[in-house]
């Protein structure tokens, strides 16, 4: 019987991909597999169990653990009417962050006497 076992490994180079790739290779049962390590995800088909496949490629050295059925789904997605999605809003009212600075104007002199800069009027009259 074919079953489907989905992991997810820690791995954070083509080193890393090779090496689950060399162990899978090498497992018993094992009629195709996948592995992305930009999704940090192993897929593996044929007759396997999900504990022999687990411990097989944990024999590589990488943190590995079944893929839980909710980790499929991309993150931070919610549903429309979703009433456990949380929402924020962008900026807080009280947020210093959210208040733009006041932007002086180029020949404005108050601004040119605080930076210690000429505006481009005196300049030009000396």
């Amino acid at each position: 019987m074919s079953e489907t076992v989905v992991l997810k490994v820690k791995m954070s180079c083509q080193g890393c991909v090779g090496a689950v790739n060399r162990v899978l290779s090498k497992m018993e049962g094992v009629e195709s597999f996948d592995i992305n390590l930009e999704q940090q995800k192993v897929t593996v088909k044929g007759n396997v169990k999900p504990e022999s496949v687990l411990q097989t490629v944990s024999k590589t050295g990488k943190v590995t653990s079944l893929w839980e059925a909710n980790e499929a789904k991309p993150e931070n997605v919610s549903k429309p009417n979703d009433p456990l999605a949380k929402t924020e809003p962008v900026s807080k009212p009280n947020d210093p962050v959210a208040k733009p600075e006041p932007v002086s104007k180029p020949n404005d002199p108050k601004a040119m006497a605080e930076s210690g800069s000429k505006s481009t009027d005196a300049v030009a009259a000396a």
